[in-house]
């Protein structure tokens, strides 16, 4: 298997893990409870799960209204794409 194989993996694990973060923050601002700080989900994102974190925006409708999930997320994606694409042409 190639390096980019293993990121692609990566990625997509770091996906579902970012999203079910955002959607367990959405639940519990809505409960009131401990909320997860938005550094950690600002950070998870750039860290391989910007696509989890762009799809939980818009499925779980949470943290829209900040525009710097949605530029911090679209630049993950990029980032994210770039070094697969790399890795690739490295193989």
């Amino acid at each position: 298997m190639e390096l980019y194989h293993y990121f692609l993996i990566f990625i997509s694990a770091s996906s579902v893990i970012t999203f079910f973060a955002y959607a367990i923050d959405k639940a519990k601002a809505k409960s009131g409870a401990w909320r997860i700080p938005e550094k950690v989900l600002l950070s998870l994102s750039l860290l391989g799960g910007a696509l989890g974190g762009l799809f939980a925006m818009y499925f779980v409708r949470h943290k829209t209204k900040h525009w710097y999930f949605t530029v911090i997320n679209v630049l993950g994606i990029g980032l994210h794409l770039f070094i697969v694409i790399y890795l690739y042409n490295l193989a």
